[in-house]
């Protein structure tokens, strides 16, 4: 049995011991009542799956002293330290003291806590009922109990089979969040909602319904200006005014993870639905009013995808004019009159949009850093290697962008040197039209790094863009024994080339194909001149430390 360091316990000794008895315990919660997150002003933790509550409380007072969640798994050890600080930290008015008794209700924590409290002169019992904790728990209980559903029970059928259509139309495939759309429901307190859809670069997937333009237009505005602190960012968040869809994982390990919901299979697929609003803030859940609107909504969207999806372009920054009317049924009676509902376009709202991030973008060309490490999403897989010959023949017949060398070179050697980045669908098409818009890729360079503060050495892998801009896709330890191997190989190969080399981008990141694209993962090959530091002419780049 793990004790008590003589520090711990002089420093214990020392605490004002009163006449009252404390009872502990420790509780399984269920996944709802252990999501309520922040139980106590001590507990800002919110938890999605089972967990254990551990309670000290003040019998005589009346008052929690410490509270902790744990994994059902954890030990006993976690009740000692949650008594200690119940001690000598404890929550709210209590001040630092030591009890004349604790009680608990399991014999075997009983004998747990005299072994470790011995010399500390306190009594431990066990008794069957702990009423002051007891009490507590059910006030838990009807916390939970008296929680709306997060949706209205009549309509939750309904809201996730047309969740599911929207998730199967993908319209994040079609449309970016600047690409607005107008439904005109004037149905209830509604009249029109604001369509913006989230997902075009393969990271949160959902639609926004804005109440108002305005509101709409302020939350973007509020983005684009502020420098990006968690603070002014949650600020703009908190005051929109919008219903919500999004789309998560259903697998609870995967939470806090990055993972592009487009690779998982339908089944582990899971929908939200919300609203928020300034006043009233984020809501995981929505009354029946919204979950009528919702389901019209979201109906006439997916016809509306369904009627127009060829008429739109991804690579396209603006939209067409489109208007359909549609008669949807009312889901408050299916024999009432079907509810008129018109979904269109926005195109001037769009430019507007489209208009306001190239002013920020003018705005920030003065202070946009040399090398830039925004073009290639971070958690993208990327190596340096070779393509065989005959693969790289497949490829250019295949792909579906292939930006072939300026001039022919030599296959010669055991394959074309390549730089593969893979990553998910959606962010490799964004990649692509990225390198696109800047007029294709000129050169793949390496150069060298450091960081002073801490006298590490990079090997910086490097985009040079048509357009001149110079983006970062990779930094390797200088001293890397594999690195340095895959770079003797890869310059050997390029030699052998005339100087000639390739960046592949393949999709499937969160695949069996994660590390190992086959051909019909790869979706676009660039064939490019390979720059060399000297000829790139920046010298060793330092590492710049952000300050704040």
């Amino acid at each position: 049995m793990t004790a008590l360091n003589r520090t711990t316990r002089r420093r214990l000794q020392s605490l004002r011991q009163i006449p009252s008895v404390w009872e502990g315990d420790r509780r399984p919660l269920s996944a709802n009542l252990a999501a309520l997150g922040e139980l106590t002003e001590s507990h800002a933790t919110a938890v999605k799956t089972e967990a254990d509550c551990i309670l000290w409380a003040d019998g005589s007072e009346g008052v929690v002293r410490a509270m902790e969640m744990v994994p059902p798994e954890t030990g006993s050890e976690a009740v000692v330290r949650t008594l200690l600080r119940a001690m000598e930290h404890p929550q709210g008015p209590g001040k630092p003291c030591r009890p004349q008794k604790i009680v608990v209700r399991d014999r075997q924590l009983q004998f747990f806590l005299r072994g470790v409290l011995q010399d500390l002169d306190i009594v431990v019992d066990c008794v069957p009922h702990l009423p002051l904790i007891d009490e507590i728990f059910r006030s838990f209980q009807d916390v939970v109990n008296s929680r709306p559903p997060k949706t209205p029970p009549a309509y939750t059928e309904a809201l996730t089979q047309i969740a599911f259509q929207i998730w199967q139309d993908a319209p994040w495939n079609l449309l970016a969040d600047h690409q607005i759309l107008a439904v005109e429901l004037n149905h209830g307190d509604l009249e029109t909602l604001y369509v913006s859809v989230m997902g075009m670069l393969g990271m949160e997937y959902g639609l926004l319904f804005y109440r108002s333009q305005d509101s709409l237009e302020r939350f973007r505005a509020s983005v684009l200006q502020e420098e990006g602190s968690p603070e002014t960012l949650e600020e703009a968040f908190l005051a929109q005014d919008c219903l919500f869809l999004t789309f998560d994982s259903a697998d609870e390990d995967l939470d806090g993870e990055e993972v592009d919901l487009a690779g998982l299979p339908v089944a582990e697929i899971e929908p939200a639905f919300g609203n928020l609003h300034p006043l009233e803030g984020m809501r995981p859940f929505i009354y029946e009013e919204e979950a009528i609107a919702l389901l019209v909504c979201l109906e006439a969207l997916h016809r509306f995808l369904h009627q127009h999806r060829r008429k739109f372009s991804a690579d396209d920054d603006l939209v067409p004019a489109l208007s359909s009317r549609y008669r949807i049924p009312n889901p408050e009676d299916q024999g009432a009159t079907a509810i008129a509902v018109k979904v269109g376009t926005l195109p001037d709202l769009t430019a507007k949009l489209l208009e306001m991030m190239d002013q920020t973008d003018d705005e920030g060309e003065d202070i946009q850093p040399l090398l830039r490490d925004d073009l290639v999403p971070h958690d993208a897989f990327f190596s340096i290697g070779a393509m065989p010959w005959e693969s790289l023949s497949m490829l250019r017949e295949t792909t579906d962008v292939h930006q072939a060398a300026p001039r022919s070179f030599p296959e010669e050697g055991d394959g074309f040197p390549v730089i593969l980045i893979q990553t998910s669908r959606p962010k490799a098409k964004n990649l692509i039209a990225e390198l696109q818009k800047a007029g294709g890729l000129k050169a793949i360079c390496f150069n060298p790094g450091e960081d002073p503060f801490e006298g590490n050495r990079y090997d910086l892998g490097i985009l040079q863009t048509e357009s001149g801009d110079l983006h970062l896709f990779g930094e390797f330890v200088e001293d890397d024994p594999v690195h340095t191997e895959a770079r003797k190989k890869w310059d050997r190969r390029c030699k052998q080339t005339q100087g000639f080399c390739g960046l592949v981008i393949a999709k499937g990141i969160t695949g069996v194909s994660r590390g190992k694209p086959q051909l019909r993962d790869m979706v676009a090959l660039f064939e490019v001149r390979l720059l060399s530091s000297k000829e790139l002419g920046l010298g060793t780049l330092q590492l710049i430390p952000q300050l704040g």
